[in-house]
Order: C-alpha cells, then sequence, then structure tokens
C-alpha cells in the first residue's frame, strides 16, 4: 500500500517536473513561424527605445528591398534550409556574414548592416537564423545549434567565392553569441579574418536567468527547468558551451561592441568577454547606446572603430 502512494507521488513529481520543463521550452525555445510583411509592409523593433529610429529602419528595409540582390540558402546539418540575401559591393572584397538576435530577422534588424558594410566597402550575407524569417526550424537554441549553422554558411561562401576570400563573421545579441561560439571551434576555416561581436551575452544561463528575475521568478528554482526543456523538448544541450568559454580559445581576431545603456544584456557581459578573449581584441563603448543601437546612435564612432581594428589586424 505504501509503496504505491510512494511511487504515486514520484510519478506525479516527475510528471509536473516534465509540465514545467515543455511550459519553459514553449516559452523559452519554441518559435512558431510568423507572418512576414507584405510588399508594403515593414516591421521595426519594438519599444519606446527605438521609437526614434523608426524612419531609418524603415528606410535601411527599403534600400535592402531595392537594391540587387541574390536569394541563397544552404542545408544545416540537421536537415533545415537556411535561407539569407546576398548584396554585393565591389568583386572580391571582404563577405561579412550577419546574423540577427533573438526573436529577430535579417531584414527587420540588419538591413542596417548593409549600410555600414558597404560604407567599408565590403560585400554582405544577411541571413535568417534558424527558427526565423524565411529560415525553417522552430526551434532557438541561443548559439548552441545556431554556431553550427554559421560555419555552414561560412563553407557556402568559400565554396560560391573561392579559395582566397576573406571573410568576417558578425553578430547582434544572440547573433553575437552564434559568432563568438562558432569562432572557438577548430573546423573554423582560416579564411575568417575578423568576429565582430555586437551587444552579446556571455552565457545563455546568465542572460536567461536575469530575464527570470526581471519576471520576478525565482531564477535559481526555474533555471533547471529550461535546461530540462531545451534537453528533451529542443534535444540540445543549453551549456554545451558558451561564448565566454569560445573566446578563450578563438585565434581569430575578435571586436566587442556594446552601448552602454544596454538595458536588455548588460555592458558589463561584453566587459567580461573581453577580459576573457584570447586572440587579438578591441573593446569599443558607444555611449547613450541602447540594446543593438549602437550602430544607429553614432555611426561615426562605429564606422572608425572598425576601421581602426581591420588597419590593426591588417585583414
Amino acid at each position: 500500500m505504501w509503496l504505491w502512494i510512494i511511487l504515486g507521488v514520484a510519478a506525479g513529481a516527475v510528471l509536473i517536473a516534465f509540465l514545467i520543463a515543455f511550459i519553459c521550452f514553449c516559452r523559452v525555445f519554441y518559435s512558431p513561424k510568423r507572418k512576414l510583411p507584405g510588399p508594403d509592409e515593414y516591421e521595426t523593433l519594438q519599444g519606446e527605445i527605438y521609437e526614434v529610429f523608426r524612419e531609418a529602419m524603415i528606410d535601411w528595409v527599403k534600400t535592402a528591398r531595392a537594391l540587387p540582390h541574390e536569394d541563397v540558402e544552404i542545408k544545416s546539418f540537421d536537415g533545415l534550409t537556411l535561407r539569407g540575401k546576398y548584396y554585393e559591393h565591389h568583386k572580391g572584397a571582404i563577405v561579412e556574414i550577419l546574423f540577427h538576435g533573438y526573436g529577430g530577422y535579417s531584414e527587420r534588424d540588419l538591413s542596417g548592416g548593409i549600410e555600414r558594410c558597404f560604407a567599408l566597402g565590403r560585400n554582405v550575407l544577411l541571413v535568417d537564423q534558424r527558427g526565423a524569417g524565411r529560415s525553417d526550424g522552430h526551434v532557438v537554441t541561443f548559439g548552441i545549434n545556431e554556431r553550427r549553422d554559421c560555419l555552414a554558411w561560412i563553407n557556402f561562401v568559400i565554396n560560391k567565392f573561392g579559395a582566397d576570400v576573406k571573410i568576417i563573421i558578425t553578430g547582434v545579441s544572440m547573433g553575437a553569441a552564434t559568432v563568438m561560439m562558432a569562432a572557438g571551434e577548430q573546423e573554423l576555416p582560416d579564411n575568417v579574418v575578423c568576429v565582430l561581436a555586437d551587444c552579446g551575452y556571455s552565457t545563455a544561463r546568465e542572460i536567461i536567468k536575469k530575464v527570470i528575475r526581471e519576471m520576478h521568478l525565482p531564477a535559481n528554482l526555474l533555471y533547471p527547468f529550461v535546461k530540462l526543456g531545451a534537453r528533451v523538448f529542443g534535444r540540445f544541450d543549453l551549456e554545451e558551451t558558451t561564448p565566454l568559454e569560445a573566446v578563450k580559445k578563438s585565434r581569430v581576431p575578435i571586436i566587442f561592441i556594446h552601448g552602454d545603456t544596454d538595458a536588455f544584456v548588460p555592458c558589463d557581459m561584453s566587459r567580461e568577454l573581453f577580459r576573457a578573449c584570447a586572440a587579438p581584441k578591441k573593446f569599443k563603448v558607444i555611449k547613450g547606446a541602447g540594446h543593438g543601437l549602437a550602430y544607429p546612435i553614432d555611426k561615426e564612432e562605429y564606422l572608425a572603430a572598425l576601421a581602426d581594428f581591420q588597419r590593426e589586424c591588417g585583414f
């Protein structure tokens, strides 16, 4: 009798744990397909800090749609079709591959990157990460699987433009985590000459726990369920690697850029990453810039920092 009661209680506890893990998975990692804007529609980042840049962001999207470009796609290691758009400044130029952040997609978040890359004489590949934009998938992995996608995009560029092509990998927020973790992989091709990490987080664990605390929930209690949800329902290990560990192994120069008023990913995370980085490095703080707004807040300083680092590294 008591044995059946104990077994019943244990089974109930397991079911509750898996239910909480499933809810966490749906809230944190599951990405339902969203309807993208039509030809005469424009989506911009939402929030008070972005409102002042709304018209500029719309202009960037209009420019991106109007410029000559090539739609490209690859297959991920796990069979997803990932899509992007290639914009050429001039033949033979460095190709910069840009990765957007959590909950975003390339047209909305990265169209301004075309202006910035062209100002530096670079060709541009804007990528929709898995589970976003026009790419397949429904699970966002905070850079864990996305770093493998980044390596696949790098190989795509090499195959398309030849063994001598030079590549920069750039990411904003979760995209920064993606490129930093790719930079720590042994199989990273030598064609990659630089990494640009804009407002990236140090570890998925710390940024997720920060968001949980801001929801007035117990972060230390809930985080194990988030990790369990990733493992069971997303089929990935959220702590397989971290940007912080990856930059310690990187042999590629990394420039870290962060706004000092970033309320989502604290600027101190980039400071921590910069201190840990073993490769040639530079850290640029953009004053008055909120999350993802370093370039529109101060284009001149942003471009100067990139140009200086390029000269310093000799690529």
